[in-house]
């Protein structure tokens, strides 16, 4: 059993900014390093915000046993809407359905007159952190900065939406952004996000694409999300131009948007490239990402494929190329949660990917699809104290999956070693 009153009191300490420099040493039945083999009786060690140690079987000092629990990095979301967090139940497309059908359910929710961005993002802040996450690749629409919280919540790579068809909107558009950038604060990282393949012209794509380079920032990019996408770009007809030009967002003469293939391309100039959804990537598009697997992820959302277009991203096409795979939650808009772990199960039971991969997709693979690799995803001296604490209801045989059973709890969260999330009953 855990030693509630000894833990309880270091912890309290820790919030309080004391015994920073005490050691902390947290042990449960297996430790997940990520980088390694699974730790039967593993511990990690913690001296103020930093793990300096991690090991198996007794260590010197003091230790507190977690018991039955698993101890491994904090997850990693890398792709959210905090915005839409508020939202109690995912949007239904209306008609005619899919992508473009449920893109005016998603703006008219975005410029309701009780919208509140701001608490809904720290809800969805604090939602993720009893989730088990620690960092988030954040979409930020304007104001990008001002509305996050710094403490008591997931790290955040903000990625600065920007979007236009049209010269002038585009224009406005990326003066926005360059003004955002500057005043990103220093314990955020950055990020730009070209919205999407339907709603940036080809011009605002290199402009944007050549300034994260030159910046050194990652970009992510919404890509191959629909048919209805695909239609657009290569012949700019069907659903998505129907309702481009109803909001009055499709200028005359039409824009000249850039293929999906060329997006990849364009997007691994920059240091990291991240797709979004990736549900109908032909062959050309696949061989671009393998081509350039050393700068480019795709990151799936299963829940929001499902809701939006009945199908998956060709996960297993994606991997015999080489191509990194990480999952992501979306928003509330489409998904009924920020459980990067609920997603991560619909792929294993679909019989995608195996539970070792799917809990690589939101640990190691998500932190290097948002470029935060060398920070995050991983139980290794050295790295930030970002980690999860979880407790199975029964174990197996494998603790990836029990990782992943719906009825495994998140004990506790901690970044930097300090705690963002303790369960109600828990030893924290």
């Amino acid at each position: 059993m855990p030693d509630t009153s000894l833990l309880s009191g270091l912890i309290a300490s820790r919030q309080r900014g004391a015994s920073q420099k005490m050691p902390l040493t947290l042990r449960g039945r297996v430790v997940l390093p990520m980088h390694g083999p699974a730790l039967d009786g593993g511990w990690v060690r913690i001296v103020g915000s930093r793990i300096i140690a991690v090991g198996r079987r007794r260590p010197d000092g003091p230790v507190i046993d977690l018991g039955d629990s698993i101890l491994l990095p904090g997850l990693v979301n890398p792709h959210c809407h905090l915005e839409f967090s508020s939202i109690s139940t995912p949007l239904p497309p209306e008609p005619p359905g899919g992508l473009a059908g449920w893109i005016p359910a998603v703006m008219q929710a975005r410029f309701a007159e009780t919208s509140n961005p701001a608490a809904a993002i720290a809800a969805g802040l604090h939602e993720s952190a009893a989730a088990g996450v620690t960092l988030i690749g954040e979409i930020a629409t304007a104001p990008p900065t001002l509305a996050y919280p710094t403490h008591g919540v997931p790290r955040l790579r903000l990625y600065r939406e920007c979007l236009g068809l049209s010269s002038h909107r585009g224009a406005l558009s990326l003066k926005q952004l360059r003004r955002s950038l500057d005043r990103v604060p220093p314990h955020v990282s950055a990020g730009i996000s070209p919205h999407a393949a339907y709603s940036v012209h080809a011009g605002l794509a290199r402009q944007l694409l050549r300034l994260a380079a030159a910046r050194h920032l990652p970009v992510a990019v919404h890509l191959a999300e629909s048919r209805e996408e695909h239609e657009l770009l290569a012949h700019d007809t069907g659903p998505f131009r129907t309702l481009l030009e109803r909001l009055g967002a499709w200028p005359s003469p039409p824009p000249r948007l850039l293929s999906t293939a060329d997006w990849i391309s364009l997007g691994c100039r920059a240091p990291r490239a991240a797709f979004i959804h990736a549900t109908h990537l032909d062959e050309a598009a696949l061989a671009r990402l393998s081509r350039h697997r050393d700068r480019a992820a795709v990151i799936v959302c299963p829940r929001t494929a499902a809701l939006i277009s009945g199908q998956l991203a060709p996960l297993q096409a994606l991997r015999r190329a080489g191509v990194r795979v990480a999952i992501g939650t979306d928003g509330r808009g489409s998904a009924p949660d920020l459980s990067p772990r609920h997603e991560a199960a619909v792929v294993v039971d679909r019989g995608l990917v195996s539970p070792d991969e799917a809990v690589a997709m939101i640990t190691t693979d998500a932190a290097w699809a948002i470029a935060s690799e060398s920070t995050a995803g991983q139980l290794a001296a050295g790295r930030r104290a970002d980690l999860a604490v979880l407790r199975p209801s029964s174990w197996s045989a494998d603790p990836a999956a029990d990782v992943l059973c719906p009825t495994t709890e998140v004990v506790a969260t901690l970044r930097g070693g300090r705690l963002i999330h303790a369960a109600a009953g828990s030893p924290f």
